[in-house]
Order: C-alpha cells, then sequence, then structure tokens
C-alpha cells in the first residue's frame, strides 16, 4: 500500500489548516448511512469566519478591514487548487499547495454517540472530514475539549486491508504496530496530521433559524487526529470536506440526501448566517434558474465548469481558455466557496479589465495592498459599474455590483477579480446573493437570484 509521506517532500511549499486537496482515486464501495431526515432534506448555518458568531472574529476590526482581509486571503487560496509541478511516485497523485486556514465559511456538527459538538471549516475544495482526538500524541491547542472516540459507541477504526483503507490508498496504510488503518499527511512548512481512519456517527444540527429536528448519519468515515502540529488555528477543529470526492461528506451522504446540496451566501457585511441546505430542502427550482453542467476532471475533488464568455454590458469576450486540469476548454474553472475573489487566466483577464475600465468615468487610484489592480477612489458606490455576464455553459448568470467590486477603504472601490497564468476560479463573491445548487447525481449546478438575508424563516 502506498504511504501519502511520498507526496510531501520538506522542499514543498506547502502550509495547511485545510487538508490537502487531492486525487483520491476510489474503488467502488459502498457506505452504510441512515437519517432521520425532515422531509428528505434539512439546512444547517454557514458563518463566516469573519462575523459575529464565528471563534474568529476580532471585534476591533472595521469591516472594511474585514472585508480586505478576506480578499487578501484569495491569493493564496488559489495555490489551494494549483497541481504540482513536481514528480510523485504515484502517478494518481495530484498535490496541492495550500495555506493556513483559508476556507471562509465554518459549519457546526457533532461526531459520536452520545454527539459531541464540533465547529469545522466547511470546504468545497477538500474531501476528507477531520478532526483532533484523544489521546494525543501531539495535538495543538483548541477552544473547546478535543473528541474522545473512546467515548462514542459508534466510533469503529477503519480496518487493514478491507476495502475503505485499500481505496485511500493515497493518505491511508496499515501500520505494522496495529491492524487498523491508519492515514498521514506531512507538509513542507512542517504542519502535520496522523491519525486513525475510522467510522462514527455524524450529526448534522438544522439551522437555528429552522426549528426542524438534526440528521444522522451512521458509518461516516472521518480521518480522527492524534498527532497534529504546526500552522493550525485552534479556534475551530478540522475540515468538513465538501468536495466531489468519495469520502466527501456529500459523496458519503449519497443517496440519503440524494446527491443534492446548495447554499445561499449573504454579503460580507451582513450579520446573518448564510445557509446550507442538503436533499430535498436543497432543490433549487423556479422561473430565474440557469443550469450549468458539472464536468467530471481529475482531481475529482474539485467542482469543475466551463466557462465560455463574459460580458461587460452588451460586449462579450470569449474565453478561448483550456484549463490545466487537462488541456481542454471543458471544465475550465473551478467554483469554489472558499475563495472569495473570482480568478480570471491572466491573458483574458487583461481584455476583460480594459471592457469594465471603458465603461466607467470614476477617477481611477490603485489598491495600496497591491491585490486589486482595476480600482476607483470614491466614497459612492454609484460609480456606473456596468452589467458583468459569466456565461457559463447553458446558463448565464448576471453578476450586480455586490458580485463584481468590493470596498477595500472608505474612498478605494476595486474590481473583485485577479489574473492567474493557469487558473480560473469562480470565487464566493461573484456567488453571494445567489441560491447556488449542486446536484450530484445529475451532474448540474444551478443559479438563482436570491434574497439570503432572508432564507432564515
Amino acid at each position: 500500500m502506498c504511504q501519502y509521506s511520498a507526496m510531501a517532500s520538506h522542499d514543498s511549499l506547502l502550509s495547511v489548516s485545510v487538508l490537502i486537496a487531492i486525487n483520491i482515486f476510489l474503488g467502488s464501495f459502498s457506505l452504510s448511512t441512515s437519517a432521520a431526515l425532515n422531509n428528505g432534506g434539512f439546512s444547517v448555518d454557514l458563518i463566516h469566519r469573519d462575523s459575529p458568531d464565528s471563534p474568529f472574529y476580532n471585534s476591533s476590526e472595521t469591516p472594511l478591514q474585514r472585508t480586505a482581509k478576506a480578499v487578501r486571503r484569495s491569493i493564496n487560496r488559489v495555490n489551494h487548487f494549483k497541481p504540482s509541478t513536481r514528480s510523485s511516485t504515484s502517478p494518481k497523485s495530484v498535490e496541492s499547495e495550500i495555506i493556513p486556514d483559508k476556507g471562509e465559511y465554518l459549519m457546526k456538527y457533532s461526531v459520536g454517540t452520545p454527539p459531541v459538538p464540533v465547529l469545522g471549516i466547511a470546504d468545497t475544495g477538500s474531501d476528507l472530514i477531520w478532526l483532533q482526538c484523544k489521546p494525543c500524541t501531539d495535538c495543538y491547542k483548541q477552544a473547546f475539549p478535543i473528541f474522545d472516540p473512546g467515548k462514542s459507541k459508534t466510533f469503529k477504526k477503519v480496518a487493514c486491508n478491507s476495502r475503505e483503507c485499500d481505496s485511500l490508498e493515497q493518505i491511508a496504510y496499515c501500520s505494522p504496530a496495529s491492524s487498523s488503518c491508519v492515514y498521514s499527511m506531512f507538509y513542507g512548512d512542517q504542519s502535520f496530521t496522523n491519525g486513525d481512519l475510522a467510522f462514527d456517527t455524524l450529526t448534522l444540527g438544522s439551522s437555528s433559524a429552522s426549528g426542524s429536528q438534526p440528521a444522522s448519519f451512521r458509518n461516516i468515515v472521518i480521518g480522527c487526529g492524534h498527532l497534529n502540529g504546526g500552522d493550525f488555528s485552534g479556534d475551530g477543529s478540522g475540515i468538513i470536506g465538501l468536495g466531489g470526492g468519495m469520502v466527501s461528506l456529500v459523496s458519503q451522504l449519497g443517496s440519503s440526501v440524494d446527491g443534492k446540496f446548495s447554499y445561499c451566501l449573504v454579503p460580507l457585511d451582513s450579520t446573518r448566517s448564510s445557509r446550507m441546505s442538503f436533499g430535498s430542502d436543497a432543490i433549487v427550482s423556479g422561473p430565474e434558474v440557469v443550469s450549468t453542467p458539472l464536468v467530471s476532471k481529475n482531481p475529482d475533488t474539485f467542482y469543475f465548469l466551463t466557462l465560455e464568455a463574459m460580458s461587460v454590458g452588451n460586449k462579450r469576450l470569449e474565453l478561448g481558455y483550456s484549463s490545466p486540469f487537462g488541456n481542454t476548454k471543458e471544465g475550465n474553472i473551478i467554483i469554489d466557496s472558499g475563495t472569495t475573489l473570482t480568478v480570471l487566466p491572466a491573458g483574458f483577464y487583461t481584455q476583460f479589465e480594459s471592457a469594465v475600465a471603458e465603461q466607467i468615468e470614476a477617477e481611477r487610484t490603485r489598491d495600496p495592498g497591491n491585490v486589486l489592480s482595476l480600482c476607483y477612489k470614491s466614497a459612492s458606490d454609484n460609480i456606473g459599474v456596468p452589467i458583468i455576464t459569466a456565461h457559463f455553459r447553458g446558463a448565464d448568470v448576471q453578476l450586480n455590483q455586490l458580485n463584481t467590486f468590493v470596498r477595500l477603504g472608505k474612498e478605494l472601490l476595486c474590481l473583485a477579480f485577479r489574473p492567474d497564468e493557469s487558473l480560473s476560479i469562480f470565487g464566493s463573491l461573484a456567488q453571494t446573493s445567489f441560491l447556488v445548487g449542486y446536484d450530484l447525481k445529475e451532474k448540474t449546478v444551478s443559479f438563482m437570484p436570491s434574497d439570503c438575508n432572508r432564507m432564515h424563516m
């Protein structure tokens, strides 16, 4: 079996608070889940890391400072998705460069029987559900008690030579000292996590506003970390992987939620939590809904869409761009809730920025942080921002100023897009105030303009 450490040499530039998004090549095994669902669906709160409900919240920061931090985090988050140019001992492996605490949203859940509350980073760019566990050979300090699997009646280690352990060969292996399957991840910044691969019950509490009962799922594969260290934050414990790989939360819930989940992201300056729904609660329907195909590519963790063009007002710019994940225009952009900005290929971005600038007569200025390149000096939001439309295959998503410009200072308003030499990402600002629905069964992503602040009934 293949030990993961071969993929993580010390010359790597990786750093971590979210788990590496790798191409987990799985065989076809079924996971046993059961849930007491309310009419087939349930909802949970997504807490933005800089909101008052988050343990990361800093009351001394101004809203503009928090927005600026979220924008800066986007720069390094992009590296989370980039394939490594270094060779690897495994032909199936895909490495990504990632940095600490760059998921933008947190989600509360419980693990074990009886259920123990956990706060994890909800990440559409990774798969494995991971948390710190007792006994700790070495654990970083966290703000709430560390999960003790010995007190859970439903905790069971994944056996060596099981289909689950075999299929997770890139992160899991059999320890000579144990009959159970362990996982091991090392990163170039000396961050690491090691522990048992296990099954346990996960309970997802319904949205605080819905008043419905939590939903519980048995035999969910989790990483139970006993030896963890490096650049981790104590305000949370691990990751809730919401990617497309087979060990992600969504994939493991499988038929219980009919492969469906959705979210509605509130604006950055909102005091409310965003909402994430599963199963029948995640169906996106109505006359304004547009849908685009999900494209299957490696790594299967990421959600790939096909962006054909961008329009600035009436000027349509054809993308004509192929993704680094396979030389094809199909699946040339990743949709991600953890990246604040939208990232476009450098050559295309230049045309796009020029088209936007042509239609705005306000006074140009520079971003002192050198993060964004098209900025205007204006205390007012009324600078004549044109309607920008993202033309996905089969779905035209019309973006308003909330999605395309971000205020970084009292007199600093900037285009919320960045260029990259090799990668495109449709980020969370562009998705704000849309109900975004994923149907992994039908392989579609749907968009519907929505007042996400009103999603809490």
